[in-house]
């Protein structure tokens, strides 16, 4: 939940657990708010002082909790006596919102806890100043920029809060814009420079500048698999890197890097191009026609592609969708979902955690309690977090959970009977009554069987703004698969 505040409004969420077994509970999800850049911070406890690192084997011990959580996390302080508080705070705070955003955790002895002092509370921490762009790599980008035919524009989560300077850039250089996951949504998609994977895809091998702005560019170098190795890039086009995470230049290395805010850096670019780049007129007709093309090919994936029509006309433009893994929710990595707005696609980024859905989805609707949010499950996903049922009842969380159900872990199952000559094992599954199961939770509910069933049941759900569920019944195996969209050696085009 707190991740799921933290990504829909790039504001830090909070949360609380006990230590020992709560913060392994947890850590599934500070990983995710790690691989994902939320700024969480998480308040837990630790055994007595005077137990601390004896290895007594105290109530909910860790060998040495810190170090665990410094391999999940950006950060894990520790508050050792009362006075320290307000400093060790105002740090965690600092470290979570500055530089690539991540979860900070803070722990405290028992006793430490129970301490009374006086202290000064300190003035809220200022986040030190992100770098300015280096002069020189701007004018390098600059030259390459002015001089592209063809260049495109790909946005990770380091975009989100720059969706203004991002639109400009990619104006001003006739460029499409895309992302897989996290960066989707920062031009929106029914823009004619707005381009989800599959019609990027399309593009992707006349790109002779591409210009990566906060993102791992997951699509071109590790999953379309085309002739370049995965780090260093003997082929392709020339990379532009926009990134506050220095370190993310040594993961790939680009040919120009800029160590910068995602805003600052779009902007320098844009402001120095306006009265250098002539844009071709044609390109957008390219684009469009790539755009056409992916439309095709996301249909062919059924029925998950009708029931995306009928869950796209029920949410508003700034409504959320949360998709869990699950057949539905891979589909939603192509256009088969258009995303339309900045931070409103929440995902699990590259942790791909099963079971994250639904509780985020109830962080997203109480940071954004005016707005319409809609949590898509498969079964199997759901069952990881179906007790949350409860704390929507209990606070009136007004989530429309959707659960399609074809008693199985599709994904797995798919790859079992492909793969493995059909040896199945632990992917199908027995499942209660989801209908009775959310209303003994005190949570409205309904079953239906196909799209035109569906439609008019989310729309009265989301427009009651009320917690809900609905269960979408699928016959096993008749869900097509998406992957061959996501893994694209090469263009859409050659499979329709």
């Amino acid at each position: 939940m707190a991740m799921g505040w933290a990504k829909s409004t790039g504001r830090p969420g909070v949360c609380a657990v006990v230590p020992g077994p709560g913060v392994l509970n947890a850590s599934a999800a500070l990983a995710t708010a790690m691989g994902n850049c939320s700024p969480v911070v998480c308040l837990t406890g630790q055994v007595p002082s005077e137990y601390l690192g004896r290895g007594r084997g105290h109530l909910h011990e860790l060998a040495d909790q810190q170090a665990t959580l410094r391999g999940i996390v950006k950060d894990a302080l520790r508050i050792d006596a009362v006075g320290d508080a307000p400093a060790v705070v105002n740090e965690a705070f600092a470290v979570a919102c500055s530089g690539r955003p991540g979860p900070v955790t803070v722990e405290m002895c028992w006793d430490t806890m129970t301490s009374e002092a006086d202290v000064t509370r300190l003035p809220p921490a200022q986040r030190p100043a992100p770098p300015e762009p280096d002069p020189d790599a701007i004018r390098e980008a600059v030259t390459l920029l002015a001089a592209a035919r063809r260049p495109m524009l790909m946005c990770g989560a380091g975009a989100q809060h720059a969706a203004d300077d991002v639109r400009a850039l990619a104006e001003v250089l006739n460029a499409p814009v895309t992302a897989f996951r996290s960066g989707r949504g920062v031009v929106p998609e029914d823009h004619p420079l707005g381009t989800d994977a599959v019609a990027a895809r399309e593009l992707w091998d006349d790109v002779d500048v591409l210009v990566g702005i906060g993102s791992r560019l997951e699509m071109p170098y590790m999953r379309w698999r085309s002739p370049m190795h995965y780090e260093r890039r003997p082929r392709g086009p020339t990379l532009i890197r926009i990134d506050i995470d220095p370190t993310e230049m040594e993961r790939l290395e680009p040919d120009v890097g800029l160590v910068a805010d995602s805003a600052t850096a779009c902007r320098m670019l844009a402001d120095r191009l306006a009265a250098r780049v002539r844009p071709d007129p044609r390109r957008r007709a390219e684009i469009a026609a790539a755009k056409a093309v992916a439309a095709r090919a996301v249909r062919r994936i059924q029925p998950q592609a009708e029931y995306l029509d009928v869950i796209r006309k029920a949410i508003p433009r700034d409504g959320f969708l949360v998709p869990e893994l699950s057949q539905l929710g891979f589909a939603t990595y192509t256009g088969a979902w258009p995303v339309l707005a900045p931070r409103t696609y929440v995902t699990e980024g590259f942790q791909g955690t099963l079971g994250f859905g639904f509780p985020t989805a109830l962080g997203v609707k109480v940071a954004n309690p005016k707005r319409a949010v809609v949590s898509l499950n498969g079964d199997g996903g759901f069952m990881f977090g179906v007790q949350e049922l409860a704390t929507a009842a209990q606070y009136g969380i007004g989530v429309v959970a959707l659960v399609f159900n074809n008693e199985a872990f599709g994904n797995v199952l798919r790859d079992q009977q492909t793969q493995y000559a059909g040896r199945v094992i632990g992917s199908e599954l027995r499942n209660p009554d989801f209908v009775a199961l959310a209303e003994s939770f005190g949570v409205e509910a309904r079953r239906v069987r196909s799209p035109a069933e569906l439609a008019p049941v989310l729309e009265r759900a989301v427009e009651a703004d009320r917690p809900a569920l609905i269960e979408v019944v699928v016959e096993r195996g008749t869900e097509a698969s998406p992957w061959s969209l996501i893994h694209m050696s090469a263009k859409p085009s050659t499979l329709l």
